[in-house]
């Protein structure tokens, strides 16, 4: 097998954990009434502001670590989605 297709067959699980991660988010935003939805393959998150303006892209970064936003500024454990969900409410209702 040659190197590029080992490195691809490496990334698929981390890839699925990372969009399993990002369904457990959009799930708990559900619950607080936030419609978020998957997008590319479950890699992100579009996070829809209530009074519209612009959505909020959401990814899992820092080898599977956080949930972040505005260009890695912002960040939670992945570890604790429904704190993530909370916080990302109470951004996108500003």
């Amino acid at each position: 097998m040659n190197s590029i297709i080992q490195a691809l067959d490496a990334s698929f699980p981390q890839r699925e954990n990372e969009g399993s991660m990002l369904v457990r988010l959009r799930d708990r935003l559900a619950g607080l009434g936030v419609n978020a939805e998957l997008r590319d393959n479950n890699s992100v998150l579009l996070v829809h502001r209530p009074a519209g303006g612009l959505p909020v892209w959401v990814f899992v970064g820092y080898g599977g670590a956080y949930y972040s936003w505005q260009s890695a500024e912002k960040r939670h454990p992945t570890s604790d989605p429904e704190g993530a969900a909370n916080v990302l409410a109470e951004y996108v209702a500003r």
